[in-house]
């Protein structure tokens, strides 16, 4: 939904490039992306998916609030932050016959830093972002709920 969304701005001028370079035009798109989110869970609920997966959409959930919020001031790197997440959360699910899945984060950042989509920091602060807090959170929920 979030990337229809911004296609179809880009085709009606409303979104002047695919990375929301303006941070003006990125409310609206973390709105959605949160509804999006949102629906995942419940459809996950619906078909009783994993009760982990859903603790990590509640902790995504939180996630893309703090970005959305910071996102009115600086551009955080999403992408760093998600992948940050994803790979440290299946390290810590799996073990660390899986350590060598962190070696996705720094090449996502990379291609960001290449299309100059972010800076070094901000790629660098999405990935911190997601691999401790929004993973952190997920391990304390994991604890808390199960």
């Amino acid at each position: 939904m979030p990337l229809a969304y911004v296609l179809v701005m880009i085709r009606l001028g409303r979104i002047t490039d695919h990375h929301v370079s303006d941070r003006r035009q990125r409310p609206a798109l973390l709105l959605l992306a949160l509804i999006s989110v949102l629906a995942g869970l419940v459809i996950l609920q619906l078909i009783k998916g994993p009760e982990s997966v859903s603790l990590m959409i509640v902790a995504l959930i939180g996630g893309i609030a703090v970005l959305a919020v910071v996102s009115a001031f600086w551009k955080m790197s999403g992408h760093a932050s998600a992948i940050a997440a994803a790979a440290v959360i299946v390290v810590m699910m799996f073990g660390p016959g899986w350590l060598p899945m962190l070696g996705i984060v720094p090449a996502v950042g990379w291609s960001r830093v290449v299309l100059r989509a972010h800076t070094l920091g901000q790629v660098v602060a999405g990935s911190l972002f997601g691999g401790i807090v929004i993973a952190g959170s997920w391990w304390l929920l994991q604890e808390w709920m199960l």
